[in-house]
């Protein structure tokens, strides 16, 4: 069972930890330095994941990954993108679909966002998968939308829409 849940400050080494792993990394957002440091960390705790709807994803207390989203401004301000990622050693076990359906009932129970969505890049299969599993659909493709690491990636937007 998973809980979502405030960041620690006992959470900075594993964090240093999961986020130097390029396998982690490969699709995130490039917002998430490389290589990871232990002030990265700090900062992420004390500062960065107070921005959004921002919580770890713990087990047992143990952090294992992250789920947030970023409320949208102006004219997109019903509207939040979310994201999420999972240390390696805890993937396949359904946590990212648990966190993103948790997440996503709390901002449609809870705030006037409507619509979330989240971008993701072409290769990245089990995350289209997660979301898919949490009925987000795929609303379409940028072809060339993001550039990360020296190469394109075609970026699929997918999206739930509160009914």
């Amino acid at each position: 069972m998973i809980t979502l849940r405030e960041f620690h400050p006992s959470d900075l080494d594993a964090l240093v930890r999961m986020l130097n792993n390029e396998n982690v990394t490969r699709y995130l957002s490039s917002r998430i330095p490389f290589p990871y440091s232990k002030s990265d960390a700090d900062w992420w705790i004390s500062k960065g994941s107070k921005e959004g709807f921002v919580k770890a994803i713990s087990v047992d207390d143990n952090l294992i990954g992250c789920v947030g989203a970023e409320p949208g401004r102006f004219e997109e301000s019903r509207t939040a993108e979310i994201g999420y990622w999972i240390g390696e050693s805890y993937w396949r076990a359904g946590y990212a679909t648990k966190a993103v359906q948790q997440l996503t009932a709390t901002l449609f129970s809870t705030t006037d966002i409507v619509r979330v969505f989240a971008p993701v890049f072409s290769p990245n299969l089990a995350s289209m998968r997660v979301l898919e599993k949490c009925g987000y659909e795929l609303e379409g493709i940028f072809q060339k939308g993001c550039y990360k690491n020296g190469q394109y990636y075609d970026k699929h937007i997918f999206a739930k829409v509160r009914s």
